[in-house]
């Protein structure tokens, strides 16, 4: 049997800069998320999160003159992902950080790799090489040690530790099945910045009727860290980069592409060392390099049959 020859270098290109992009933009989140917490409730910063977004990504598709029309199948399709990915995902991860740090939703959120690959076989057809499968299991063994420090060392006791732990679990699967439809022909069916922008517009009108029910009227906080914030996780982290990772589930799958949440967490850690002063320990850095490893091992691996 003859080899399979390596991926086009434009392929190459397609897949990793748009992916270091957004592993180094989404690795600087968890901090400015953390900042967010505290005067304005959860749901109404997300809610001026994704408005934002959408608004941007809306205007950025009509400069660009995006080619394509969205029917009302298309509508309905922007309604369930902005609901997985921009309402429920966002909302559990914030509640998530008022229980455990940053660093820690960070590391449990790497664990989005495994239900990405099962969705992705299941309704996707994309099957898991043995490479695939070894790299997953390097990385997750980093991830592991990363996630047996980060609890060891957390003091606010096991209760909140799991209260935290499960919200992020929630997260993760709103984000999985988010993932996955980017991966249907349905997605691929409709124009990604349009529709992504609608999604993100009704999303963030979901969170903001949420956050009206649960918590009463708008509230705003005028401190410029905060305002910076707002500005930062809606035009960079959410506007520029998930059309940048929804871009390459496309080309390489949700499995491979769940890759991102496995070194997120150790640039999450260097940021957290920067500036909340963190400090590495041996488990740290055998995890940190375990993870990097794995990461290169499955990112090699030729993209899923389908």
């Amino acid at each position: 049997m003859t080899a399979q020859p390596p991926p086009p270098q434009s392929t190459r290109a397609r897949v990793l800069v748009p992916f270091g992009i957004v592993t180094l933009i989404w690795g600087s989140t968890w901090l400015v998320i953390r900042d967010q917490l505290g005067v304005v409730p959860p749901s109404w910063s997300v809610s001026y999160r994704f408005l934002v977004a959408g608004v941007a990504l809306l205007a950025w598709s009509v400069i660009r003159r995006e080619p394509g029309r969205i029917d009302t199948r298309g509508y309905a399709f922007a309604a369930a992902l902005g609901l997985a990915q921009f309402v429920l995902n966002f909302n559990f991860v914030y509640r998530a950080e008022q229980f455990i740090t940053s660093g820690l939703v960070a590391v449990v959120f790497a664990l989005l790799l495994i239900p990405n690959s099962l969705f992705g076989r299941i309704f996707l057809g994309q099957r898991m090489g043995r490479q695939l499968v070894i790299g997953s299991a390097v990385a997750m063994a980093g991830v592991a040690l990363l996630f047996l420090h980060e609890v060891r060392s957390d003091s606010h006791g096991p209760v909140r530790a799991l209260t935290g732990i499960g919200l992020t679990l929630c997260a993760i699967l709103s984000a999985s099945s988010a993932n996955v439809m980017q991966g249907t022909a349905t997605a691929k069916r409709y124009p990604m910045l349009r529709t992504t922008a609608i999604a993100m517009l009704m999303g963030g009108a979901f969170d903001a009727l949420w956050a009206w029910f649960t918590v009463g009227p708008p509230v705003m906080e005028w401190r410029i860290g905060y305002v910076a914030g707002i500005l930062y996780l809606g035009l960079a982290a959410s506007a520029l980069a998930f059309p940048l990772y929804f871009g390459v589930i496309r080309i390489i799958g949700p499995a491979k592409s769940a890759y991102s949440s496995v070194i997120v967490p150790v640039i999450a850690m260097a940021l957290s060392t920067v500036f909340e002063g963190y400090r590495w320990s041996p488990l740290t850095v055998g995890g940190a390099l375990l993870a990097a490893v794995g990461l290169v091992i499955a990112l090699t691996a030729r993209r899923p049959n389908r």
